[in-house]
């Protein structure tokens, strides 16, 4: 096989097994009306960990798997410190952007909000059959969740995704499989977290076409969602080259999950949210994303990696 030859393998891994476990999905004809999404959803985010692993038993076999850790982003990186921090600001900081989204939503008239009344998060819990708690007590509960217990229970799942995406792929497209200490030219970075940003948003195509995310839109979705995923890419991947570990950007995919949300719980429910214009994954969450982008315009120097 090629020098890119365990590449290749990663891609049909991660990408094969994902659509295997959405065929349920496809094959009954309900899509996202099927009980099945959200547990189908869960396990896809493991498939890119599963790429990894057969990337390292079948090309990088001679690797002991503690080297082949530290390489794909598994350890602390060599700055312990640094990291912890940067995984700390990504905790805090990715709720942060949600709630920034959402605001320039309201101020640019891209949504209607509904802070008092919680009128549309009502009408989900009426459809859901009611809750134990009144609405109000329920709405702050998830937004103190989201923020401050959700990405640390989602970090198992995000670290199937991230050991994929910015553990492995990331370097991989920077010329080999680990980051080291070597300069890189600034456009080869960008051109590496644009590709691997455009892989990450078309691997959620087996959940995407069907609407995930947009239901308003179909299949429209998936080429909505790439969007998403090359812009947070970048500030996931900024996390990763900068600190040698993917547990920054495990930790930011985890918040962003958990929180990305939060505009269906101050939605006005007699205008419901465009998603597709307003909040974190709209359009105008590309803008706000956009803007941190710019603001990481160096994500990598040397001395500054793994």
């Amino acid at each position: 096989m090629r020098r890119s030859g365990d590449l290749l393998l990663f891609l049909v891994v991660s990408f094969g097994c994902a659509w295997l476990l959405a065929l349920p999905l496809w094959l009954n004809g309900s899509g996202l009306r099927s009980p099945l999404v959200t547990p189908v959803a869960a396990a896809m985010m493991f498939t890119p960990s599963l790429g990894v692993l057969a990337a390292w038993l079948v090309r990088r076999r001679g690797t002991p798997f503690r080297e082949w850790a530290r390489l794909t982003g598994l350890t602390w990186g060599p700055v312990r410190r640094r990291t912890l921090g940067l995984v700390a600001a990504t905790w805090l900081g990715v709720p942060l952007l949600v709630l920034v989204a959402l605001a320039v939503s309201a101020l640019t008239g891209a949504v209607d909000l509904d802070v008092g009344g919680l009128s549309l998060f009502r009408r989900q819990l009426e459809a859901a059959g009611g809750a134990p708690l009144e609405p109000e007590t329920l709405a702050v509960t998830q937004l103190v969740s989201a923020v401050v217990v959700a990405p640390l229970l989602n970090a198992i799942p995000s670290l199937g995704e991230e050991w994929g995406w910015r553990g492995y792929l990331l370097p991989r497209l920077l010329g080999g499989p680990a980051l080291d200490a070597s300069p890189r030219p600034a456009r080869l970075v960008w051109r590496a977290m644009l590709v691997s940003g455009v892989i990450w948003g078309l691997w959620h195509a087996p959940l995407t076409l069907l609407g995930y995310n947009y239901p308003d839109l179909g299949p429209w979705a998936a080429p909505m969602f790439v969007g998403v995923c090359v812009l947070l890419g970048a500030i996931l991947g900024w996390l990763r080259l900068r600190t040698g570990s993917v547990w920054p950007a495990v930790v930011g995919h985890g918040a962003f999950n958990a929180s990305a949300g939060l505009i269906l719980l101050a939605g006005d429910a007699a205008h419901p949210p465009n998603l597709a214009l307003a909040g974190v994954t709209g359009v105008v969450g590309w803008a706000v994303l956009a803007v941190v982008v710019v603001a990481l315009r160096s994500p990598y120097r040397a001395g500054e990696g793994a």
